[in-house]
């Protein structure tokens, strides 16, 4: 969720994912949410949930480099100039098989610049709390000079989800969260900072 507003951010926006068809797409929404909820009383950054659903992309269908931005579709259109709003970016990772949705990862590989020198944090649940994904997602980031904070939030299908439906976080997990706000806006106002001077540097 990440986007924060030109106070020093813009806002960090927060990404949802999940296949659809799955249980789990139910507790993606909760979670994003959630923690649109939390953070939206906070007054040096704004927020407002990115769905990747809602871009329709496909597997993907770009025959240039993402790098290049030499994008061909509407859909990877769409999605650039999203993302690109954006200064810090907030994923909710679901965890299946150890690693993240491949829903995620599609909506990752069309993209390259957009992320580049920018911050995320990270939500993540799943039996293990979604640290597996989280660890594989992190390796991403980096090729995608995403500066990703350490502190991280934690949710357990079984102690946090009722009847693994209904989001209900405990106090302990949930407490997670405004430690992981204050790194990502402090990051994300430095790498803000960081993009201004590869400006001049360029010109």
């Amino acid at each position: 969720m990440p986007g924060a507003s030109h106070s020093g951010l813009r806002k960090p926006s927060g990404f949802r994912n999940g296949p659809n068809g799955s249980p789990r797409v139910t507790h993606n929404h909760q979670v994003a949410e959630w923690v649109l909820e939390q953070s939206a009383v906070r007054a040096d950054a704004e927020f407002e949930i990115v769905d990747i659903a809602d871009f329709n992309l496909p597997v993907l269908d770009e025959a240039y480099p993402a790098a290049y931005q030499n994008y061909q579709n509407d859909h990877t259109k769409a999605f650039s100039a999203k993302i690109a709003e954006s200064d810090g970016y907030i994923f909710i990772v679901a965890e299946y098989n150890h690693s993240i949705t491949g829903a995620l990862k599609n909506a990752l590989d069309y993209l390259n610049v957009e992320f580049n020198n920018k911050a995320a944090g990270f939500v993540s649940y799943g039996s293990k709390g979604g640290a597996r994904a989280v660890e594989h997602l992190r390796g991403i980031a980096s090729e995608l000079q995403l500066a990703h904070v350490r502190n991280q939030v934690m949710f357990s299908i079984f102690t946090d989800v009722e009847d693994f439906t209904t989001f209900k976080p405990t106090d302990q997990a949930a407490s997670a969260l405004t430690p992981m706000l204050d790194q990502l806006i402090l990051w994300t106002r430095a790498m803000e900072y960081a993009r201004s001077e590869a400006l001049v540097t360029a010109n």
